[in-house]
Formats: C-alpha cells, structure tokens, sequence
C-alpha cells in the first residue's frame, strides 16, 4: 500500500505572508495542529505548527538560568501572545519540511513519522503539495485492507 492510497488530498495551506492570526484562528476553530506553508507558485516551503506558535511563549533558557524557574512570570510571558498573532508565518514556520512522496509505502512514510514525532506529514512530488498524511490516517488504511482481507481474531 502507498502513500497515495492513505493520503488526504484536500488540504488547507497558508502563504508565508499569512497573517498569524489567522492561522491561529484556524487552528482554534478547526482544530488543526500545523498547515502546510505554500509560495505563489505552490511549492512547499514550510510547516507552520501549534507548537510554533506557541514556542516563542516560552521563557528563554538564559532566563531561566539567570532567574530560575521560580521567578519567571508566566502570565506576563502568556500576554506576549498578542504579540506573536502581529507576526506572519514566515516569521514562525519551520522551512524546508520533511516530506514524504505519494509512491512511498505507507509503513515507510509511518517510520518516518515516529522517528520525527510527527503526528502529520506534507506529502510531495518534489516541491509540489499533494496532500498530507497523518498516523491515523495510516491505521484507517492498514485497519481497512485487513479488514477487506477477512480479520480472523
């Protein structure tokens, strides 16, 4: 089974120019925990994630140890948010993204995942986006060809 078999293919992406408001309002509304980061050519330049987002929140490691982690003001550190949604994608994403390609078998692709601790992956014919794979995506895939085999349990 490949790539292609499991992949979703109606994909929601953003632009490095996207304000991050609003993909945080996607994010928020939608529940989607990273979207694919597309040039005006509609090549995949990056990955923009929750994680960040909300990344630059989090004390430096020179404050910690100058301060230590006692004194750090967590609430101020949170309002700072309002900061980051004035900033755009480019600003945050993570360029250059690991990526899998269509033809790939799907427990490949899977290994890739595990090894990157990704939860989702952009899928690629060289820099195009073809649509995104996630591990549960993987597990409805393999679930339905066994059970298209016959499960015997």
């Amino acid at each position: 089974m490949h790539v292609r078999d499991a992949m979703n293919t109606s994909v929601r992406t953003v632009t490095p120019d996207t304000k991050i408001l609003e993909v945080a309002s996607l994010m928020t509304l939608y529940r989607y925990q990273g979207l694919p980061v597309i040039d005006a050519g509609d090549a995949l330049v990056g990955v923009i994630a929750e994680r960040d987002l909300l990344h630059s929140l989090f004390p430096k490691l020179e404050s910690l140890m100058a301060e230590g982690m006692h004194s750090v003001d967590y609430d101020k550190e949170m309002a700072r948010y309002k900061e980051i949604l004035g900033l755009k994608v480019a600003d945050l994403m993570t360029p250059n993204p690991v990526t899998v390609d269509p033809e790939m078998h799907v427990l490949r692709a899977a290994t890739i995942m595990v090894r990157h601790n990704f939860r989702r992956i952009p899928v690629a014919e060289g820099s195009k986006l073809v649509g995104m794979l996630s591990l549960g995506d993987v597990h409805k895939a393999i679930f339905h060809s066994n059970l298209a085999q016959g499960l015997s349990v």
